[in-house]
Formats: C-alpha cells, sequence, structure tokens
C-alpha cells in the first residue's frame, strides 16, 4: 500500500489537464481550505473533489467492492474514508466554498466530465 498515491493520480491528472486545456487555472492541495480539496479556484471559491471509486466507496459502482479477505481491516478503513468525506464536503459548505466531486468511473468514461466542469465552474477567465 505504500505505492497508493494521495496525490497527482491519474484521474487527478486527466482533469487538471482537461481544465488547463479549457483556460482554466487553479491551486492544489491547499491544506488551509477545509478538507484539503484537490483542485482549488480561491476567486471562485470553488472546489474540485477527485475520487477513486474503491478507497471512496462510490455507491453503485462495480469498482467499490469490498476486498473478500481481512474483512475487520477493510471494512473500518473504507467506513473512516467516507465519514471523512462526509465532513470535508460539510465543513467546505459552512466556510462558503461550492463543491464538485468527481469519480474515477466518471472520468474514464470521459462522457460529459468536460460539460460539468465548464458549469460548476462557468466561463474561464478572459
Amino acid at each position: 500500500m505504500a505505492a497508493i498515491k494521495g496525490k497527482d493520480t491519474k484521474p487527478e491528472m486527466i482533469v487538471r489537464r482537461l481544465l488547463h486545456s479549457l483556460g482554466y487555472r487553479y491551486r492544489l492541495h491547499r491544506k488551509d481550505i477545509p478538507g484539503n480539496p484537490d483542485i482549488v479556484f480561491i476567486g471562485r471559491r470553488k472546489a474540485i473533489q477527485v475520487h477513486g471509486c474503491f478507497w471512496h466507496q462510490h455507491s453503485g459502482c462495480k469498482a467499490a467492492h469490498v476486498p473478500l479477505s481481512r474483512l475487520e481491516y477493510w471494512q473500518p478503513k473504507l467506513a473512516r474514508n467516507v465519514s471523512r468525506d462526509s465532513a470535508s464536503l460539510e465543513a467546505l459548505g459552512a466556510a462558503g466554498w461550492d463543491v464538485l466531486v468527481l469519480w474515477e468511473c466518471e472520468i474514464r468514461r470521459g462522457g460529459d466530465v468536460q460539460d460539468r466542469l465548464v458549469q460548476f465552474l462557468g466561463p474561464p477567465a478572459a
């Protein structure tokens, strides 16, 4: 598990490249903002969280299964991740931030991620 990264994951890098190509500029992993969001737009008070389906237990996604071995380890660990995500979203909302959560499976499928980003952020600064 030492090889599992929390930052600069493949789905996060895809979203970052897409945002940059659309003309958006952002900050990364700001520790002074509740929940330490992955991508932050300070002037717009908007944040994007890119979640892995397994680690953050995306409901309805087949990648969000709990491993069959060592249940006493995995169930509490994944439950803590989900509760921490919920607390982060609440803290960000209470601080006046709008948050968009993008899931790994949505990013891999492509689809409407670009449209969702533009709709969430508005037009890029000229």
